[in-house]
């Protein structure tokens, strides 16, 4: 219901009682309803279409005309502010200082139809303080008025008329508004533009309980406040004598939001005129019109039965090819935006936060979020903080690393590996391997040591810890802006069931309990069923992957061999380095080519589970999607770290598999330099593959679509939604890969990361571009996106918090068993020179490499060679009682390992757990805040009710009174 000017002029204003007076605390006189102030408009409307009074004024009359000019236009500019900006008109203390002053609102509309002193003046300060000024520039209909809130795309070709023609027929049944325009570029295509009016808007926001500002907030103060407001304010001088920070965006640059500034509430028809608005084209922003507009195609029918509904159907079923929200224009401008300002939010975006130049800056959240919608933004608000973590990380990781290239040259196994020129190491294959020299191992013990030393354990630790921060942090950091972006309350009001779902199950219908209306349901047999079958197809792909790792590690075992009798020299000296970097590039391979299989099965096997709700689809689609590439990212770096060279024998009676093929053993500095060389390769290859499938690949296809235009065409002839048109559509899963992405990346920044200091470093230039990258794509490459709401992450944060728990427990595993951590400390403190205090100016580790090797006789190999050669492991000599049996250091080390691990795991669970009980998910300020704006809330809800029930009782006659009777 539309209620005109005249109408709301003849509703009585609501007088304040005392239960109002806690939200007017800071006012200095009780604001009058906004049906007062629109009378106030109405007359100072009327009075402005006398221009010929203008005329007839004598000279000497000037300044009383001007005088009452500069207070009818006063008064105009409050008469559609808010209620505390209603005070300016009333008069008000001029020391007095109130937030409703330095918002501002849209009336680029209303302020056309009256004179104003200065327009040049007026037009540049307003265009650059009033960001729904800017939001309103946009694609509209051939008549320059209608706004353009979505883009259906078809071929004129495609014969499946009849779908659309009742599609569209319904969708202006529904209220929509619809025009067609045909491509410049491409005949064949059909572009039908769908406007939304304003009855049709209402409808739908009050339908979907969609939040709008009724009043603006009245932040109440104590004691405590105001003396801290003293403190703030000494420094806030303090911190103005210092140089900016150039990190932080200039704030001028971006027009004042001023939507956080507002209580808000549900839509209603109703009590239309107890919400702010000043302009109806800028009320609902242009990210709720093309979600409104969306929630109306997904349930429009095309055909008669049930499951015949939605657009996404009928671009399956080819009636259509794209739907899609416009951009509000160009991202790019022939003048610069520091003179002329910005002509649109994209162009705002693109200079202030998509350019390369920027990306040492803060990012725009308030502006994404208006752009993008809620979800994106707190997409790229979480990459913001994750990566901004991960400097503290990286730092601690570069240090580690820096103190062991400071210290690989006086590490005593280093030196002691490096000085063995008669040690001998047992031949690594059976056919063309032969003895080795211990010292040609000197470089890779060095390099060994750089990623295992003294500090390991600690950035272990260190990272745990700093996981565990970084989630709770990011947890205060989302409450902070699920507050600011009015999402408190949103997912139990406005979830709503996913059409697929309604069509399949729309027989059986139980009552809601939340609502208490009948909605359709899935029985539980059938639920059960649907989800053992996807759950069967999980572990079906998972041992596809462990297949393919099983697969490579063959490969290893058959190419060893190979490499050691190669005929180039330097493959044949470092055969162990050549083989396992050639398994890394296979795996790589193998890992990309089985990313494309998987994203088909996981989509196939969410929809079969028929998911009731978008959330809900996104996120089991979103659990499969990780579960896969997770495997197959991890699954060779988990064989590598905790099972080569684990279970290959000794020499004389080596473990084949299927009796042919000898197990791989580790290199004679250790296995860590392989898992090193894993990780390193696999996470640098896959940043670099996924940075050129984001952009590279979109900017190739969009660089096609142009060049497929006629060349007589410029661009500047051809309109915004056909541009959009040439530009890729965002991908069918949204931001599913944007954090799978992030987040198999802190997995392998976190649960490898004792093997590995440098991985937060790589993270964090990674993220650098990746933001950026993003932010580019965003704007310039791709279709805009349908703007979608969300209130936090969804399941990727239960996701990074298991992955922070297996961290810990693969970091105990990694440093016991992969590392010599446990050995070193055992013959430190039990079998070395330290061992008994006996040598106190010694090195405790003296004689740490010669008692880690064993003791093999050659001549029991058949090969007509004599003497002894050397393998790592503690087994007894030949010459002992019982040959080749673990000694007595060998179960001490294993006593000490498994020790370790139940210390360190205890140990760092128990510091996780108390950091997560200090952090509050939120600040205790926000906390109180809300608790007190839903108390004001209801009181403003009180005032509605009881202004409603007074023009009740003034209509039948009756007494009114000014509280409940």
């Amino acid at each position: 219901m539309n209620i005109s000017k005249s109408e709301i002029t003849k509703e009585t204003p609501l007088k304040p009682s005392r239960r109002s007076l806690p939200c007017l605390a800071q006012t200095c006189s009780y604001p009058k309803s906004l049906s007062q102030s629109t009378s106030l408009f109405q007359s100072m409307e009327s009075d402005s279409q006398a221009p010929t009074s203008m005329t007839l004024i004598s000279a000497d009359k000037t300044e009383q005309v001007n005088a009452e000019e500069d207070k009818k236009d006063s008064m105009l500019k409050c008469s559609f502010a808010d209620i505390s900006d209603f005070c300016l008109a009333l008069g008000k203390d001029k020391n007095y200082k109130d937030e409703s002053e330095h918002t501002t609102y849209d009336r680029s509309r209303l302020i056309n139809d009256f004179v104003i002193k200065d327009k040049s003046e007026f037009k540049t300060k307003f265009s650059k303080n009033d960001m729904n000024y800017i939001a309103s520039s946009g694609p509209v209909f051939k008549d320059g008025k209608k706004r353009i809130d979505y883009i259906l795309v078809y071929r004129k070709t495609n014969i499946q008329y009849d779908r659309r023609n009742t599609f569209e027929k319904n969708l202006r049944a529904e209220g929509l508004m619809l025009e067609k325009e045909p491509a410049i570029a491409s005949p064949d295509i059909m572009f039908i533009k769908i406007h939304i009016p304003w009855d049709t808007l209402c409808k739908y926001a009050e339908r979907l309980n969609i939040r709008m500002p009724f009043r603006k907030k009245s932040y109440y103060t104590d004691r405590r406040s105001k003396s801290m407001g003293r403190v703030q304010s000494y420094f806030r001088r303090i911190k103005n004598w210092i140089a900016q920070n150039p990190m932080v965006l200039d704030k001028s640059a971006f027009p004042d939001l001023g939507e956080s500034d507002c209580y808000t509430g549900p839509f209603s028809r109703a009590r239309i005129h107890h919400f702010i608005i000043n302009n109806k084209d800028t009320f609902f922003s242009n990210a709720t019109r093309s979600r409104i507009v969306y929630h109306m195609l997904e349930r429009t029918k095309y055909e008669n039965g049930i499951s015949k509904v939605g657009i996404r159907k009928l671009i399956n079923n080819g009636s259509y090819i794209a739907a899609f929200p416009p951009h509000e224009g160009a991202y790019k401008s022939n003048q610069p935006i520091k003179t002329h300002g910005p002509q649109n939010n994209r162009h705002l975006l693109y200079e202030r936060w998509a350019r390369w130049g920027m990306w040492y800056k803060h990012q725009p959240l308030d502006l994404i979020r208006l752009y993008f919608g809620e979800k994106i933004g707190l997409y790229f608000a979480w990459l913001g903080w994750y990566t901004g973590m991960l400097i503290p990380a990286a730092a601690v990781g570069l240090c580690v690393f820096f103190y062991g290239l400071l210290t690989m040259n006086k590490s005593q196994v280093s030196q002691e590996i490096c000085k063995a020129t008669e040690v001998f190491m047992c031949p690594l294959c059976d056919k063309n391997c032969s003895l080795q020299r211990l010292n040609e191992s000197c470089i890779y013990a060095k390099v060994t040591y750089l990623f295992d030393n003294g500090g390991t354990v600690f950035f272990a630790i260190f990272m745990a810890i700093w996981a565990t921060v970084f989630l709770e942090f990011w947890k205060r950091r989302r409450s902070i802006l699920t507050y600011t972006w009015d999402l408190i309350e949103w997912e139990e009001e406005e979830e709503t069931l996913r059409p697929q779902f309604e069509a399949k199950y729309y027989k059986m219908e139980i009552v809601n309990p939340i609502t208490g209306k009948p909605e359709p349901h899935q029985p539980s047999s059938d639920k059960v069923s649907r989800l053992l079958v996807s759950v069967s197809g999980i572990f079906f792909m998972i041992s596809l992957v462990i297949t393919a790792v099983f697969g490579v590690v063959v490969y290893r075992l058959v190419v060893m061999e190979q490499f050691a009798s190669f005929k180039w020299n330097f493959i044949k000296q470092h055969w162990q380095f050549a083989t396992s970097a050639a398994a890394v590039c296979i795996n790589f391979i193998i890992i990309m080519l089985l990313n494309l299989a998987y994203e088909k099965i996981a989509y196939y096997l969410t929809n079969l589970e028929y998911p009731r709700t978008e959330s809900e689809w996104e996120n089991s689609f979103a659990l499969k999607m990780f579960l896969f590439q997770f495997v197959n990212l991890n699954s060779s770096i988990f064989y590598i770290a905790f099972f080569l060279g684990r279970f290959v024998g000794h020499p004389g009676k080596y473990n084949k598999l299927f009796d042919r093929w000898r197990l791989e053993e580790c290199h004679p500095s250790g296995c860590l330099i392989d898992l090193c060389l894993q990780m390193g390769v696999i996470m640098f290859l896959k940043q670099i593959w996924n940075n050129f499938m984001e952009l590279g690949y979109p900017l190739i296809q969009n660089w096609w679509s142009r060049h497929k235009i006629k060349r007589g065409i410029q661009d500047a002839s051809i309109s915004q939604w056909e541009n959009d048109w040439n530009l890729q559509p965002m991908n069918i899963h949204g931001l599913m890969d944007e954090y799978l992405e992030m987040v198999l990346q802190f997995g392998f920044t976190t649960i490898f990361v004792a093997a590995f200091p440098l991985a937060p470093l790589l993270a964090l230039l990674n993220n650098i571009i990746e933001i950026r990258l993003d932010a580019y794509k965003f704007v310039t490459q791709w279709r805009r996106p349908l703007p979608a709401r969300a209130t936090d992450i969804g399941i990727w944060l239960g996701i990074l918090e298991g992955i922070g728990i297996l961290a810990v427990i693969t970091n105990a595993f990694v440093i016991a068993i992969t590392s010599d951590y446990i050995p070193r400390f055992v013959y430190e403190y039990k079998y070395g020179p330290c061992a008994n205090h006996v040598k106190q100016n010694e090195n405790c580790l003296t004689g740490y490499v010669n008692n880690s090797l064993s003791f093999f006789n050659l001549s029991e190999l058949g090969m007509g060679k004599s003497g002894y050669c050397r393998y790592r492991d503690y087994r007894g000599p030949p010459w002992s009682s019982k040959p080749y049996e673990f000694t007595l250091q060998y179960w001490h080390i294993l006593a000490a390992r498994l020790a370790f691990i139940i210390v360190f795991e205890h140990l760092v669970f128990g510091i996780k757990s108390f950091i997560a009980y200090l952090i509050p998910d939120v600040p205790k300020g926000l906390y109180d805040r809300i608790r007190r704006e839903k108390y004001l809330v209801q009181e403003m809800m009180y005032e509605a009710e009881l202004e409603h029930l007074q023009q009740q009782r003034r209509k039948s006659g009756q007494p009114v009174h000014h509280e409940w009777p």
